[in-house]
């Protein structure tokens, strides 16, 4: 994709007085997206979310266009192994409600971790995407696992290293 669809962009782009477009806009119809797979075994749950919505952004790619959903899919494995630091297994707290009176839910970070690693790491990255269309679009290509085995074999995801 990379240099021949900017090339023929640039091409297209120019004005009637000859001059060139400075600004780059890649169309949808010219998104390709890739596959990564984070290992979040020993990894921070803050620097792993980081990671994951960059890429699912598309911030990674020299033709980011802010408007299109032009990230890359995003695996995370090893959920349930991801670090917290500090005391924020104790303190940290997920909150729920149901919409009736009282029904306001409170669960720990430990108990998160325990019980619902996966979610854990999703609500961690949902909240650094953007809170509206173009947000739940993105958030549709994040597959997090609690286990070391994921189904996406065949699209041949590459490794990202998160440090």
């Amino acid at each position: 994709m990379g240099k021949r669809v900017i090339v023929a962009n640039i091409t297209a782009l120019k004005s009637k007085k000859g001059k060139i477009m400075k600004t780059f806009m890649l169309k949808k119809e010219n998104i390709e997206h890739k596959w990564y797979v984070i290992d979040a075994e020993g990894k921070n749950l803050g620097k792993v979310a980081v990671a994951a919505a960059h890429v699912l952004k598309g911030k990674h790619k020299p033709t980011y266009t802010p408007h299109l959903a032009c990230g890359d899919n995003v695996i995370i494995i090893n959920a349930e192994k991801i670090n917290l630091t500090g005391d924020k297994l104790n303190k940290k707290m997920y909150y729920n409600h149901s919409g009736y009176p009282g029904g306001l839910r409170e669960r720990t970070a430990k108990e998160m971790k325990e019980k619902y690693p996966v979610e854990m790491v999703e609500r961690a990255v949902r909240g650094m995407l953007p809170k509206n269309r173009l947000g739940r679009q993105m958030y549709r290509q994040l597959f997090v696992y609690a286990g070391s085995e994921h189904k996406h074999e065949a699209q041949k995801p590459e490794s990202l290293e998160v440090k």
